[in-house]
């Protein structure tokens, strides 16, 4: 029975032009810190996959900085040190997070712990502004905020607009988590007035463990978190994944002339899917509405069921599906996102994330739904 990959939030399928890049990229000799021909030909690879990540978010290439993820990333720029596109480098004495944040955020990269405020977010999951304009005017020194774009488990998107407002009128410095908004919602560093995002290439098909930094100006800076080697501008030592950023690169050229036609063709899967969930299991419910979200994410919640009972009848179907975040599997406790968004632990434990993507047909929708279908009349069968 050919499988059913409703997933995409935790991993992508690699496109096939990110693997023929990546093929391709194994035949070259050479290592781009060299300056013979056979180094000079890995280093146009890795400039013109710089150029393609830049171009996906309207970025500049010189201010691209390869890393081996979102976490490597989080942790690298979340620092005392960083320096923010004013070029003020007086250092910064207080981090500000959101309650929905990835744990690599979370986790407060190079702060510590005292230094961190977590400022909560409303039922819909989207950053609570009054409280940040709070926390941004406390006293404490200068702050810089870390919010995600978009939530890899609800799909919310937060109002990025209104927080880079509320950081340029504080004085403030702001990091976007863009790593599940890229290549699910336009993305234009400008716009998003921020001082730097980061992205992961695993997200849009591209390859797992390669990602990037991307500043707002060459002036924005930040403390190396790997040291020793002149590679990446200085800025990140360490000989670079050629055959990931090539397949990084490949993979933001494929779905970028695509991608408002793409949002347009997953949002109603998506919405089709989330009507039919409701008349199976009237007592289910989408979680993050009214606020907008990105078009391929859906997190339901269903009453009665267990949601990690469900992804396992679901996966005995041959369909694969989530509780949440692939970075939370294991684990006991309920999400932190849904807690913090008021739902209580027996609403979180009964959700179910579908995650659509670029290989996403609507077969595969009605057979998610034919079998959620199956598995609601199981456990009503067992109540009975």
């Amino acid at each position: 029975m050919t499988r059913v990959y409703l997933d995409h939030n935790a991993t992508t399928p690699l496109r096939p032009e990110a693997r023929a890049a990546m093929v391709a990229a194994l035949d070259v000799t050479g290592n781009a810190s060299a300056v013979h021909r056979d180094g000079r030909a890995a280093r146009r690879l890795i400039e013109e996959a710089r150029r393609s990540v830049a171009a996906l978010v309207q970025g500049d290439p010189r201010c691209v900085t390869f890393t081996s993820g979102g976490s490597e990333a989080a942790a690298t720029l979340l620092a005392p040190g960083f320096v923010a596109r004013d070029g003020a480098s007086d250092g910064f004495a207080r981090l500000i997070v959101s309650a929905v944040e990835h744990s690599c955020v979370l986790a407060g990269g190079r702060f510590a712990p005292g230094a961190m405020d977590v400022c909560p977010v409303d039922d819909a999951g989207r950053v609570d502004l009054a409280r940040l304009a709070d926390l941004l005017a406390a006293e404490g020194g200068r702050a810089l905020v870390a919010v995600m774009a978009a939530n890899n488990e609800t799909g919310v998107v937060q109002p990025l607009a209104e927080i880079a407002a509320l950081c340029r009128a504080h004085g403030a410095a702001l990091v976007v988590d863009a790593v599940q908004a890229l290549g699910k919602m336009p993305l234009d560093l400008s716009r998003l007035d921020c001082d730097a995002l980061f992205v992961s290439a695993h997200k849009i098909g591209g390859p797992q463990g390669v990602g990037a930094i991307v500043t707002a100006s060459e002036a924005v800076g930040y403390p190396s978190l790997v040291r020793g080697g002149g590679q990446e501008g200085r800025r990140r030592a360490g000989t670079e994944n050629l055959a990931g950023i090539a397949g990084f690169g490949a993979a933001a050229v494929a779905l970028a002339p695509g991608l408002t036609a793409e949002m347009q063709r997953l949002v109603a899967l998506r919405d089709w899917l989330e009507r039919e969930i409701v008349t199976i299991s009237g007592a289910s419910r989408a979680v993050g509405l009214p606020a907008e979200r990105l078009p391929n994410t859906s997190l339901t919640v269903h009453p009665g069921l267990e949601g990690e009972t469900a992804v396992i009848a679901l996966d005995l179907a041959g369909i694969a599906v989530s509780t949440g975040s692939a970075c939370a599997s294991g684990k006991i406790a309920p999400s932190h996102v849904l807690a913090a968004m008021g739902l209580s632990a027996t609403e979180a434990r009964s959700a179910l994330r579908v995650s659509l993507g670029w290989t996403t047909t609507p077969a595969d929708a009605e057979r998610f739904v034919a079998a959620f279908a199956a598995h609601v009349r199981t456990i009503a069968a067992r109540a009975a």
